[in-house]
């Protein structure tokens, strides 16, 4: 088992520095403050290749893994940008895995290339209001009428949808009580997001302003036949393979957020000076600090081997859980000793960290929250009576 660094992710890591590098702390206050999707940033990213990052190169693609994503988005993520970066482009980078494992050839040519070159935004509509987290009940209906599905219902949480126009949206083709499984009779769609049919409503939040969140009412939107993925009813099988991969995505994210974090905590502790010694020469600041970069370092092998897993097309299902909650948590820990360690500073917007802090939300709650994935290793790892 080899732990060095490998090649291609230190040169991952430095190509995405040096694009970083020019949205500094000045570009994300303001999208912080004054809100504007970063189109700049997406549009660099998407010039030198990164949106198709794991994406088959025979599309326009890089033909790397998703092992190599999430060291991309961790990096876009330390480099301060946050979550206000990584949302940016988090969809385009996982959301169409449905599309390169279960597309046609055709689907692949026609949906691939124009999002892997910046020319199309796409949006992820799956959570319902009234469903929450069980999939299998969404009330999103897709009606078959010769040639074309109409799609009534609504999403909400649908991150980018003021500027996407396409969206990978589930709906249910057969009603639940007509199906041997309530994970049968759902179906996916890679369609346009055609707002004479989609009121894209934005939703005002705590952070992350840069990057919208939405309801979408979708009122009788028609859907050509060959913007279904796969087989009919078989929507949930084929999301899976977008879901593990965001999990592990957001838990790179999640890391690099807190390695932001601490960062500037340990900067401000060597220079910051009280009673005539720097305050790092405190243990009590020094312990806290030292613990997150043990938490943060084991979150990281985490996500590496649910990646690593993935890639190779084992089951990683526990893995990314796993890697998306340690993640999460212990870089939530990072940005709440940042704070500490800043003092009154820390709550002030100019230092970043408060900023920092109110981002890590968004990886402890969603995709999915804390307590479904204990939920989840209690029940398929160590075998536990199901809870829910």
């Amino acid at each position: 088992m080899d732990f060095s660094d490998v090649r291609e992710h230190a040169e991952i890591r430095e190509a995405i520095g040096k694009i970083c590098a020019r949205f500094g702390d000045d570009y994300w206050l303001a999208r912080d403050r004054d809100g504007g999707f970063p189109h700049d940033l997406y549009q660099s990213l998407a010039a030198g290749g990164w949106l198709g990052i794991c994406m088959p190169a025979e599309y326009g693609g890089s033909g790397m893994g998703i092992t190599e994503a999430t060291v991309m988005m961790a990096a876009i993520a330390r480099s301060g940008a946050g979550l206000s970066g990584c949302s940016s482009v988090h969809m385009n980078i996982f959301g169409l895995q449905p599309v390169v494992v279960f597309g046609s050839d055709e689907q692949k040519r026609r949906m691939l290339p124009p999002l892997i070159a910046g020319r199309e935004k796409a949006c992820f509509a799956v959570t319902e209001p009234n469903t929450g987290l069980n999939t299998t009940k969404l009330k999103t209906r897709a009606e078959r009428s010769g040639n074309h599905y109409v799609l009534t219902g609504q999403k909400v949480w649908i991150s980018t949808a003021q500027v996407a126009n396409k969206m990978l949206i589930l709906a249910r083709t057969t009603p639940v009580e007509q199906c041997k499984k309530p994970t049968l009779g759902l179906s996916l769609f890679y369609t346009d997001l055609d707002r004479r049919f989609v009121e894209v409503r934005e939703i005002e939040k705590m952070g992350r302003h840069a990057v919208d969140s939405n309801q979408l009412f979708i009122d009788g939107l028609q859907v050509p036949v060959e913007d279904r993925i796969g087989e009919e009813g078989r929507g949930f099988e084929y999301i899976l393979h977008g879901m593990n991969p965001e999990r592990i995505l957001i838990a790179g994210e999640a890391v690099g957020l807190g390695q932001a974090a601490l960062e500037r905590a340990t900067k401000y502790a060597r220079e910051r000076i009280v009673f005539d010694r720097p305050i790092g020469q405190n243990q009590a600041i020094q312990h806290p600090l030292a613990q997150s970069w043990m938490e943060l370092e084991s979150a990281w092998l985490m996500a590496m081997r649910a990646a690593w897993k993935y890639d190779h097309k084992l089951e990683c299902g526990a893995d990314a859980n796993a890697a998306k909650y340690l993640a999460a948590e212990s870089g939530f820990a990072a940005c709440q000793r940042a704070m500490a360690t800043l003092g009154g500073f820390g709550y002030a917007k100019e230092y970043q960290v408060e900023r920092y802090l109110r981002e890590m939300l968004i990886p402890r709650v969603a995709p999915i929250s804390p307590q479904l994935i204990l939920c989840f290793i209690a029940e398929k790892v160590l075998g536990l009576p199901k809870s829910y």
